[in-house]
C-alpha cells in the first residue's frame, strides 16, 4: 500500500504568492506521492517559522536566508525580484531624504528585505518595525515621518497623497544595472534530501506555469488576496512580481542574491553567506 508524504508549504496571502501557488492549491497540478498542505501567513511570521525549521517548504524574505541557510536550500523557482522597482520610502509631509535626517521611519518587519535594503542604503534615521499593512496609516497620522512600503502599497501610495522619497528598486538598478533586486525566496528544507527537494521545486514551477497559461482562472483567484485593490492594479502587481525570474531565477537571480548578501554582510547587517546552490 503506497503512502503519501505530507509537505507543508508556507506562503503569504498576497496576490503574487496566490498566483504562483494556484496550480497546486486548486489541484490542477499534482505531485505523485505528495499531499501539499498550504499554510498562509504573513511573510514576517514565515520568516520566524523558518528560523525554527518548522515548514518543509516556505516563502521567506531574502533577508532571512542567511539566518536559515543551515536548514534550507534556495529553490530556483518562486523568487520575487524587482526589475527596476521595489520597496518605496514614502512620506506625507516631506519630499527629500535630507529632510528625514533624525526622523522616525516605519519599516515592515525585522527580517523583511525592505528593512535590509533601507539599512544598506540610508543613514541617519530612526526606524521602527510596524506591520506592513499599517505603515501608510501611521505615516498619514503623523506618528512617523516616513515609511517603507511593500506589497501592493508600492503601486497605490500616490493615490493616497503620499510623496515618493526613494524607490529602492530604481536605486538598485542605478547601481547594479541588469541585476534584479531580490526580495522574496522559496526555500526547501535540507533534511528532505536532494531528490525530493528538486521534485518540489519542479512542482512549484509547474504551478506557476499553470497560472501563466490559465490567467483567466488564476488572476481572479489571486485578487481575493489583494486587500481591496481593483482588478487592474491587482493584475499589474501580480505581473510585476511573477516573471521569468520567478519561474527560474537562473544565474542572473543567483548573482543578484550574492550581491545583496555581500552588501548586507559588509555593513554587518547579516551573517556572511557561503556559495549559493539552487534547487
Amino acid at each position: 500500500m503506497s503512502s503519501t508524504k505530507i509537505i507543508r508549504v508556507g506562503h503569504s496571502p498576497d496576490p503574487d504568492d496566490a498566483f504562483m501557488f494556484y496550480g497546486l492549491s486548486s489541484g490542477k497540478v499534482k505531485l505523485e506521492g505528495i499531499t501539499i498542505q498550504h499554510m498562509l501567513e504573513d511573510i514576517q511570521s514565515l520568516n520566524v517559522r523558518a528560523l525554527n525549521g518548522e515548514l518543509e517548504v516556505t516563502a521567506i524574505s531574502a533577508h532571512a536566508y542567511p539566518s536559515v541557510a543551515d536548514k534550507y536550500w534556495i529553490m530556483r523557482t518562486g523568487a520575487s525580484m524587482g526589475e527596476g522597482y521595489g520597496p518605496v520610502l514614502i512620506s506625507k509631509k516631506y519630499k527629500s531624504l535630507e529632510e528625514l535626517a533624525g526622523k522616525k521611519v516605519a519599516t515592515p518587519g525585522k527580517l523583511t528585505t525592505a528593512s535590509l535594503i533601507f539599512k544598506i542604503f540610508t543613514d541617519g534615521m530612526d526606524h521602527v518595525d510596524v506591520p506592513f499593512d499599517r505603515i501608510m496609516e501611521r505615516v498619514d497620522s503623523g506618528e512617523f515621518a516616513a515609511g517603507v512600503i511593500i506589497h501592493e502599497g508600492q503601486i497605490t501610495y500616490h493615490q493616497q497623497g503620499f510623496n515618493k522619497i526613494l524607490d529602492f528598486g530604481e536605486l538598485w538598478k542605478s547601481k547594479f544595472g541588469d541585476l534584479p533586486l531580490p526580495l522574496g525566496l522559496d526555500v526547501v528544507r535540507k533534511d528532505l534530501g536532494e531528490e525530493l527537494a528538486r521534485k518540489l521545486s519542479f512542482g512549484l514551477k509547474e504551478s506557476i506555469h499553470y497560472g501563466y497559461t490559465h490567467q483567466a482562472e488564476a488572476i481572479p483567484y489571486a485578487l481575493q488576496y489583494g486587500r481591496g485593490i481593483d482588478t487592474g492594479l491587482g493584475e499589474r502587481f501580480v505581473k510585476m512580481y511573477v516573471s521569468e525570474l520567478t519561474v527560474d531565477m537562473g544565474e542572473r537571480g543567483k548573482k543578484a542574491l550574492e550581491t545583496l548578501f555581500r552588501l548586507g554582510a559588509e555593513r554587518n547587517l547579516i551573517a556572511p553567506v557561503g556559495p549559493i546552490e539552487l534547487f
